[in-house]
């Protein structure tokens, strides 16, 4: 045979080859051949070549869990890279590896591990802004698992947190707040948390941020896990509008926030009612509690009905002739409300409250004591009753 025809063979050969392969088997040698390069740069000893590989991988997994698994090899190389003087080497592995370990376990472990702690909260109190926001959200990343919670807390890492909270930018400031929450639900953290003062700052965060954010939901969860203590409360009641920046999420934040806020006050008036229930007062509570009762969730409700029984003038039921309806707890606080102000809007939105109610099942509200029966009382007169105050 001449050469063409063997020409001619090789190429039909190849061909068929080719065409043996099906689109998946491609992209699987594609993504084969892609991982094996970068891990090959990744280990390698040029500088300049890790911190391609380290972009790459970067790139690589910011959304695929696949990748996130082909790429668990890089961790330790990536580490070391932390440890570098280099600040391009330092920026390019801290993001690799905390797109890693976003939503994968084993990674989260693998980077905790090798080591790579020691020098993320070097980067916590780095002068540089940038490293200190990467590390911030490696951090919290990290921390939301936990296998990793213990060895984090024992770092000492709290007071560091609490400083960016009250110095970093704004999203290193939210960033560290949810790691506080993340860490704040492992054995004994909290009174290591309440050590490093977290409420000032956690509750100047409050005020500026959106009410319906994340970084809300975290700051509320973080304050009601506190009221816990005393010295959390005593915290909460001595800074400048604490309590209110509470009353505000529990009136405009979501549903989860709102849970929290309430959760945070009901522990307070329950840890010492004489003590906390005129400050409480004092920030206008009621319309929003009254909000709660209707729209709240069913956790948001029950403890929205709880805090307005420990508010009003006595926390114990009344007698038959006074039934202990919403109505009557409600009235006997707008009575003891000095601003005309908001006693006037406790009335317009227990009013609305009991024009809504009255629209659902009377069984069903019955049930859940939202309001009072048709036995206590009629719709028009209640509303009368109260609008007339």
């Amino acid at each position: 045979m001449d050469s063409e025809g063997e020409n001619s063979v090789h190429l039909n050969s190849l061909v068929s080859a080719a065409d043996s392969f099906s689109d998946g088997d491609i992209r699987r040698t594609a993504t084969s051949s892609a991982v094996q390069q970068t891990l090959f740069l990744i280990h390698s000893d040029d500088p300049t070549l890790k911190v391609q590989a380290a972009k790459e991988i970067r790139r690589l997994t910011k959304t695929s869990q696949r990748y996130r698994r082909h790429f668990s090899n890089a961790v330790k190389p990536l580490v070391d890279m932390l440890r570098s003087e280099s600040f391009e080497s330092n920026e390019a592995a801290l993001l690799a590896l905390l797109n890693l370990a976003v939503k994968d376990e084993g990674n989260k472990i693998n980077i905790i591990d090798a080591g790579a702690l020691e020098p993320i909260i070097s980067f916590l109190q780095s002068e540089n802004a940038i490293l200190q926001d990467h590390a911030t959200a490696a951090l919290l990343t990290l921390s939301a698992s936990p296998a990793t919670k213990p060895i984090i807390s024992a770092s000492g890492v709290f007071s560091l947190l609490v400083e960016i909270i009250r110095h970093g930018s704004s999203q290193a400031k939210a960033d560290a707040v949810m790691a506080l929450s993340n860490l704040s639900t492992y054995q004994d953290n909290l009174l290591l948390i309440l050590r490093a003062q977290p409420i000032p700052s956690t509750v100047s965060l409050l005020k500026s941020c959106k009410k319906s954010s994340k970084t809300t939901e975290r700051c509320t969860a973080l304050i009601e896990s506190l009221m816990c203590y005393e010295e959390g409360r005593n915290s909460l009641i001595s800074e400048d509008g604490g309590v209110l920046a509470v009353v505000e999420v529990l009136e405009s934040g979501s549903a989860q926030s709102r849970e929290h806020a309430v959760g945070a006050l009901l522990t307070m008036c329950q840890s010492d009612r004489a003590k906390y229930r005129e400050p409480i007062l004092r920030e206008g509570v009621i319309p929003g509690l009254l909000e709660l009762t209707v729209q709240g969730t069913v956790k948001s409700r029950t403890k929205a009905q709880t805090l307005l029984r420990l508010l009003r003038d006595t926390p114990y039921p009344r007698s038959e002739l006074e039934p202990d309806t919403l109505e009557n707890i409600v009235s006997n606080l707008i009575s003891q409300i000095d601003c005309e102000e908001q006693s006037g809007k406790a009335k317009e939105m227990l009013a609305e409250m009991v024009q809504v109610s009255m629209e659902q099942s009377l069984r069903h509200l019955q049930q859940r004591a939202l309001v009072c029966t048709p036995a206590d009382l009629s719709v028009p007169s209640c509303i009368s009753k109260i609008t007339s105050k």
